[in-house]
């Protein structure tokens, strides 16, 4: 923070912690040097270890208060003397490594590995916007000691609205040695997806993959000298008709597993998936989230060595689809 913004406030503040709820309370005076000084830029003084938005965002909930009163305008101008009393709560951030018991679907588990069957709609990591309610949080409350790993033993991950295997590490040996596995590419990594248009050969879409340069939320496919290395291979399994527009079920094998990378490249060939929106999919066959189930997943155990082979079976929403086209399920 810029010197300016620290004039005015004294160094002997009070402070009050309540560590039950995580809460710590200061109050200070305006002196003569802050008079005039907006609310929000003075407070930065007052507490240094938050940031601006933090503060901004603590006095829109009204945990601020001057002379007594609570304020939630950032804006207000301060006068000398008055009594500034603040009640600094917690990042987001700050309260997101937390165990939040959930019901989680194990299809496999022993003292080194998990394998999690995740469902449309549950967030991997937290992240703005999901500081809480994550697959992390559930992992944290199901294996407690997940929190000595780093990302709680998360070593790869998927789409908020994609579903299906995901494995995880219970022990930092495992989590390295999983995480060696994805770099050298010897996970295995098989997806079921609906799209729109006909898949009737077996196709290979090898492009690279980046940043959108116009939307950051969406990525790309590249020049080989702009982005990433990414392969799909995409089987088709059958192909239906929805009012009066082609739709295919089809069988993914993934090679790299960049961001959103068989979303991409199956929309850079012309057959973007049912309901993905950020894609130009358009919904269909009941669907409200992209048509994309990870289906498929095979590793070298990291303290066994044994080969495991899992399998996850399409979710409803997508099974009343697969059926309603009529495909076939995913060979063996």
């Amino acid at each position: 923070m810029d010197a300016e913004y620290r004039v005015g406030v004294p160094e002997d503040f009070e402070t009050e912690a309540d560590e039950a709820q995580e809460v710590e309370r200061r109050v200070a005076e305006v002196d003569a040097a802050g008079h005039g000084e907006r609310l929000d830029r003075w407070l930065t003084g007052l507490a240094p270890e938050f940031s601006r938005n933090h503060l901004q965002a603590l006095i829109e909930r009204g945990c601020v208060q001057v002379d007594g009163r609570a304020l939630t305008k950032s804006a207000h101008k301060l006068r000398a003397g008055q009594r500034i009393e603040v009640e600094l709560q917690p990042t987001d951030e700050s309260r997101a490594f937390r165990a939040e018991p959930m019901a989680l679907d194990f299809v496999y588990e022993d003292e080194h590995v998990a394998v999690v069957n995740k469902p449309a709609g549950l967030v991997v990591h937290p992240a703005a916007g999901n500081w809480s309610g994550t697959l992390m949080n559930g992992l944290l409350a199901h294996h407690p000691a997940a929190a000595g790993l780093p990302r709680a033993g998360i070593v790869h991950r998927l789409d908020k609205d994609t579903s299906g295997l995901m494995v995880v590490g219970k022990t930092l040996e495992a989590v390295t040695a999983l995480t060696r596995q994805i770099a050298a590419r010897e996970v295995h990594r098989e997806y079921l997806a609906l799209t729109w248009g006909r898949v009737e050969e077996p196709l290979t879409v090898e492009q690279a993959l980046r940043r959108d340069p116009v939307s950051r939320v969406k990525m790309a496919v590249a020049p080989a000298n702009l982005g990433k290395p990414a392969r799909t291979d995409v089987y088709p399994l059958g192909v239906g008709e929805v009012q009066g527009r082609a739709v295919s079920a089809v069988h993914c094998v993934l090679h790299t597993g960049r961001t959103h990378q068989i979303r991409v490249h199956l929309t850079h060939r012309g057959h973007p998936l049912l309901a993905d929106a950020l894609y130009g999919g358009a919904p269909a066959l009941g669907l409200v989230r992209q048509a994309l189930h990870a289906a498929r997943l095979g590793f070298t155990h990291p303290v066994t060595g044994e080969v495991l082979s899992l399998r996850a079976p399409l979710p409803a929403d997508m099974a009343s689809a697969w059926a309603g086209i009529g495909a076939s399920d995913l060979p063996d």
